[in-house]
């Protein structure tokens, strides 16, 4: 494939929306250069140079980056359900933080690891903690909207005050809520966050590899005495009226035996570390975001308010529109041929999930956020996905046997994290002069690939 010459310094910032002009083929084919991934306006500014591939070079070969691209959803999804031909093993760059997790695996082993502790992030027992996630939310934001508020908030007058919801709020919450649900004892919990935070920065190259490993270390250290503990003697998960909804997680990794052995302590804490990552950015990104887009079209952000039910509806076109995590890896096992290109066995190739959610083959004008769009399902998550009456399912958590394993502990928390702040919190508003703003140094600045860092709020004292 021909490609422009161009330098990544000389990529410039284009509008919102529009794609960098890399060059045209004889026959007018707009060209595309993989330096483009490497560069600043990629990152704010990523959908019109996933329409270039999804209309042109819907498998894209990477010669630069030495992998495959596919960016259509039928293909993506595809992909996803054939765990044979596009296999999870290696993973990548994850595996040296998290540790041989169920990413690694694939078919039987994988289902056997999944079935763990998948029990306590579905149905029954998700619905059981309802009352406890309510409360846990409550107290967080009593404690920043509230006559105790002066250490969150920035402004506290008479009639307003003004926090960034993610620090008071987004960030721990999550966090929190999995502690909880894995069984970490209450004098943990300043450690977890210490874990949870060097893991994930962890993931992002070798500058902050070191923190993480130190950190999933220092875990590991910290679970094998739980281990040992939890094998004599388990702990429960509770009701609000104690009952017991059956072991913890750790307790039920701890008492496991897969062809007669103990689970070993690396594999728990893997296991652990998995769902820490899954449970918490995902969700983190999930609610700034859906708060941002709503707080940003008033219309949708008032059909909300006079019902709150509505956030079901609200949280799946933000995981459509505007997902946290990008996509997943996959290596194929052996050749594969798909519109036409052939991908070597051994290939790495990236499913991109926001590229997939922006297919304009399945979601009309798909850069519009709109919580009422009539071609998105929005009902219970389908780890198959759905695929009738002219609605199909986004993609912010795959699709197939790798659906994310915090996906539906992911969505209860924001949901419900969500009710109970538009409970407590009046007249919710963007404070437009605190927010990050774009090149032109007016407009805010946009969500890009992945999720804002920061969502200043005022409300009603």
């Amino acid at each position: 494939m021909p490609t422009a010459i161009i330098e990544r310094t000389d990529i410039p910032l284009m509008p919102i929306g529009e794609a960098y002009d890399m060059g045209r083929a004889p026959d007018g084919k707009p060209l595309f250069d993989p330096r483009i991934f490497d560069s600043r306006e990629f990152a704010r500014n990523p959908y019109p140079y996933y329409r270039i591939l999804r209309d042109h070079y819907p498998v894209y070969h990477d010669k630069l980056h030495n992998c495959f691209y596919l960016t259509r959803y039928d293909d993506i999804t595809t992909a996803y359900m054939d765990d044979e031909g596009f296999n999870t093993i290696p993973k990548g760059a994850s595996n040296p933080v998290l540790g041989n997790t169920q990413l690694e695996l694939s078919g039987v082993e994988h289902r056997r690891r999944r079935n763990l502790y998948g029990q306590h992030l579905v149905g029954n027992s998700l619905n059981a903690r309802i009352p406890a996630i309510e409360r846990l939310a409550s107290e967080m934001i009593i404690r920043f909207s509230g006559s105790g508020a002066d250490e969150m908030a920035t402004e506290n007058t008479a009639g307003r005050r003004t926090v960034e919801l993610g620090k008071a709020f987004a960030n721990e919450f999550p966090i929190r809520v999995v502690c909880q649900v894995l069984g970490f004892p209450e004098e943990a919990q300043d450690k977890f966050f210490y874990w949870y935070y060097s893991m994930m920065t962890g993931l992002g190259g070798s500058e902050t590899a070191r923190q993480g490993l130190e950190a999933r270390q220092d875990l590991e250290d910290y679970v094998a005495g739980l281990v040992v503990e939890r094998r004599a003697n388990p702990t429960f998960l509770c009701d609000n009226d104690g009952n017991s909804m059956g072991e913890d997680i750790i307790s039920k990794l701890s008492r496991t035996q897969i062809d007669g052995d103990w689970l070993s302590v690396e594999e728990v804490t893997s296991n652990i570390a998995l769902i820490v990552g899954g449970g918490g950015e995902t969700t983190r990104g999930a609610i700034l975001n859906m708060w941002y887009l709503l707080l940003s079209h008033p219309e949708q952000f008032a059909a909300v308010r006079a019902d709150p039910s509505l956030f079901q509806q609200a949280i799946h076109e933000t995981l459509r529109h505007s997902s946290s995590i990008g996509g997943q890896p996959r290596h194929t096992s052996y050749d594969i041929t798909m519109r036409g290109v052939t991908i070597p066995g051994g290939s790495l190739v990236n499913c991109v999930d926001f590229s997939a959610n922006h297919d304009d083959r399945v979601f009309k004008e798909p850069e519009r956020f709109d919580i009422f769009r009539d071609d998105l399902y929005t009902g219970k998550l389908i780890r198959n996905g759905y695929d009738a009456e002219g609605k199909h399912s986004h993609m912010a958590f795959g699709v197939g046997p790798h659906l994310c394993p915090g996906a539906w502990i992911s969505l209860q928390e924001s949901i419900l994290g969500s009710e109970v702040l538009l409970k407590h919190l009046k007249n919710t508003r963007m404070n437009l002069d605190r927010m990050p703003k774009d090149i032109n140094g007016v407009t805010l600045a946009p969500i890009g690939g992945g999720a804002i860092r920061e969502l200043w709020i005022d409300f009603d004292a």
